[in-house]
């Protein structure tokens, strides 16, 4: 065998060990036999697909989320992603737990949108009691509604730049996030997991000049909200890494229920706070924030003017509630609540798209059953039609431009 080795096409090589590289379409490669022993070489008729794990532990991934790629060279031919890595069965948890304490497992799951996922929980409980909050309530819920969607979008406007090489930005939304911070933690105490709903309304009354606080924060905020615009939105490697990269069309949007942000950037003109009210939102002049290019760009773009819309309505929420006459901010509850027995379906706007809550019960001060209908994960199994034909370098942008939370995924 020394000064050649016989491949499987009849050729030889002209050196022990070393690749000739490809011929007519051809690979070599070498494979390794064990300690000690020769490596072989052998020329195949096709080119091997390599098969890449993104995940669970990675960087680009927002958690604990794999991706399952196939790819072609640098480019992707397959795309899968596989959850559950941190599932904690939340809706079990719920049917062992009655209607005060679900609250705190409820909040958890999207854990930039506590307030949010509070909500719907609670929404879909006074449904089935017939129950009506306070005036007071309705219009507070709907403002802390919108802070929340504020420091939910902030937090993807600041890290989705970090992603793509941008450290810059994430520091201004951190800033802004902290203004609105403090008045979220001033009211119910908690900085993500507010547990500040209450089945027939709030935890307590708003402080006293809180409102005062709130005005001031929202519109430095929205003062300083052109710093993080200007330093994205000119910037030729962010717009060279985002612009017509992962389109997503509308037609796939349905086909898989993807909603929020992502399906307004494809131009789905639909927003529950709009089309279907509840809480103020039917008083409120909710603009619909859409785009066409279903790009990544896109997705960013509707992102950050959703900041601007949120803003404007959370200062109509605010001046609603000054000029509201004293009352409760919530109702009396028997010492144990049991909802009557049937079956309801709330669901919300929440910041990352739809939530669905899908409330089923006997009688008992527990559910029977409590399906959630989170946004993540319809949103993320589009990634399926969306990866393939892209560079593993933008499936990157990509991901990131979905704007999830993997809890939200999992439950």
């Amino acid at each position: 065998m020394a000064g050649g080795r016989e491949t499987m096409d009849g050729m030889t090589t002209e050196q022990d060990g070393v690749p000739t590289g490809q011929e007519g379409g051809r690979t070599e490669r070498i494979v390794g036999l064990g300690s000690g022993a020769d490596a072989v070489q052998a020329r195949e008729l096709a080119t091997e697909d390599m098969i890449l794990n993104i995940g669970p532990q990675h960087p680009s991934t927002h958690g604990v989320l794999r991706l399952r790629l196939v790819l072609d060279g640098e480019r992707i031919t397959a795309a899968e992603p596989i959850v559950g890595y941190m599932h904690r069965g939340a809706e079990k948890l719920f049917e062992v737990r009655d209607y005060r304490q679900i609250i705190v497992l409820a909040n958890r799951h999207d854990w930039l949108s506590a307030f949010a996922n509070e909500l719907g929980v609670v929404l879909a409980v006074e449904r089935m009691l017939g129950m009506q909050p306070p005036a007071r309530a309705v219009w507070a819920r709907t403002l802390l509604a919108e802070l929340n969607r504020v420091l939910s979008h902030l937090m993807f406007l600041g890290s989705y730049p970090l992603e793509l090489g941008a450290i810059t930005p994430v520091f201004y939304a951190f800033r802004e996030r902290e203004t609105l911070q403090h008045v979220m933690e001033e009211i119910s105490g908690g900085r993500m997991h507010y547990m500040f709903n209450r089945v027939g309304g709030l935890k307590e009354e708003l402080p006293l000049g809180w409102l005062d606080r709130v005005t001031a924060a929202v519109a430095a905020v929205r003062r300083r909200l052109p710093d993080i615009e200007e330093l994205i939105a000119g910037n030729e490697i962010f717009l060279a890494r985002t612009r017509g990269i992962g389109v997503l069309d509308r037609e796939t949007i349905m086909q898989y229920g993807v909603s929020g942000p992502i399906a307004r950037a494809s131009g789905v003109d639909f927003d529950l706070r709009r089309d279907e009210p509840y809480l103020a939102y039917g008083e409120l002049p909710v603009k619909v924030v859409t785009r066409s290019a279903g790009d990544c760009q896109a997705r960013f773009q509707v992102l950050l003017e959703q900041v601007k819309v949120s803003l404007d309505l959370a200062d109509a929420c605010v001046e609603r509630l000054r000029h509201l006459p004293p009352g409760p901010i919530n109702q009396r509850l028997p010492k144990v609540l049991k909802a009557p027995e049937g079956h309801t379906y709330a669901w919300t706007e929440n910041p990352l798209g739809l939530n669905g809550y899908y409330l089923v019960s006997r009688g008992e001060k527990t559910p029977w059953r409590l399906k959630l209908r989170s946004a993540s994960y319809n949103n993320i199994q589009v990634l399926r039609e969306m990866l393939p034909g892209n560079l593993v370098a933008d499936m990157i942008a990509i991901l990131g431009s979905m704007f999830f939370v993997v809890g939200d995924i999992d439950k």
